[in-house]
């Protein structure tokens, strides 16, 4: 059984190092973390009240007392402290020089790849396209087998996918969202999707795991090449300056036929070759070309009837094109000295 004299003193040896700690303190700062460590819930002073209850009960009303006055003069000794701090502190502020500027915030704004993203869903909507999203954790299903990509086929092999279980994976590009939307839609159908994409890429100057990407999807009656052609330059004349040459490079895509590799001339040397374009004179910015046939079956449209045309880009490399970035992973490290030159 605990001595209450022993108790007694304890609390006493507690009241005295808590009145000459809390007339030391220098700082608000300091104040409450001796505030805390005294008189807290878990602070020393509560320790020793939860320990009353071993004393006899015949002694428990002195030991109570003592813990009593401990409390009060503790909590008077903060009090006036706290307010002796808080003087002090009133007239530094009242003796400062208020004429000197204040230090400017940094101030927010839109981050580059965002800009780029909503500037280029302007320069379709003019055209008659609708902005839309659909989700990033994908069936097998909408991200591969709708697009005319089997899933043991070596197509499917063009994107390394992220699974989170059976038959779910995390989208490796946008293209779901065309048959989502061409499931729910009649024609025609004019949209483009920005959302985020995932894959297995190294984290690298020009790639990243997690990415960026703009769908874009046209179908109706009578649609060709040549409407699908004049659109990207239009897109590329808008974007990029009228002095920009868009070029239709042979590709394939097994969600497109035909399919076409979209590059523009390099803004660095106008085409004459540089580091930039490593020599060539041209920039891949997007894949593209006409809906293949089994794409409209899968969906129920009538490939006898409709035909369109889709498009693909990275919103971060397009952003790294218009603004001359260097690296991708700087649009991801959230530096504000970076981002201000966007304000």
């Amino acid at each position: 059984m605990t001595e209450p004299v022993q108790l007694v003193d304890a609390l006493k040896r507690i009241e005295a190092d808590g009145l000459a700690s809390i007339e030391a303190a220098d700082s608000l700062e300091a104040l409450e973390a001796l505030r805390v460590r005294f008189l807290g819930r878990s602070g020393d002073l509560a320790g020793m009240l939860s320990r009353i209850g071993q004393a006899p009960p015949e002694d428990r009303r002195a030991i109570g007392q003592a813990a009593n006055t401990a409390k009060r003069r503790l909590q008077e000794a903060h009090t006036s402290r706290l307010a002796a701090l808080e003087s002090a502190e009133s007239a530094g502020v009242a003796q400062a020089d208020l004429t000197m500027p204040g230090r400017r915030a940094w101030e927010g704004g839109v981050h580059p790849v965002t800009r780029v993203i909503d500037e280029i869903c302007e320069i379709f909507r003019e055209l008659g396209f609708s902005k839309v999203r659909g989700p990033e954790a994908e069936t097998e299903w909408y991200n591969f087998q709708a697009l005319n990509i089997p899933l043991e086929h070596p197509a499917a092999d063009m994107w390394d996918t992220f699974y989170l279980a059976d038959g779910v994976v995390l989208r490796s590009h946008t293209s779901p969202v065309q048959a989502r939307i061409m499931e729910t839609h009649e024609p025609p159908v004019r949209v483009v999707v920005p959302g985020l994409c995932y894959r297995r890429d190294p984290f690298d100057p020009t790639h990243a795991p997690a990415f960026e990407q703009i769908e874009g999807l046209a179908v109706d009656e009578g649609i060709d090449f040549v409407e699908f052609r004049s659109t990207i330059e239009h897109f590329v004349h808008r974007f990029f300056g009228r002095e920009t040459t868009a070029r239709f490079r042979p590709a394939y895509f097994p969600f497109t036929e035909p399919s076409a590799e979209v590059d523009v001339s390099c803004h660095m040397c106008g085409g004459s070759g540089c580091s930039t374009c490593k020599g060539t004179g041209w920039i891949e910015i997007m894949g593209s070309g006409m809906v293949h046939p089994a794409v409209f079956e899968a969906v129920g449209y009538d490939p006898e009837r409709y035909t369109g045309y889709a498009f693909g880009m990275g919103s971060a490399r397009i952003a790294m094109l218009r603004y001359g970035i260097p690296d991708i992973r700087l649009f991801y490290e959230g530096d504000a000295r970076f981002l201000a030159q966007f304000r």
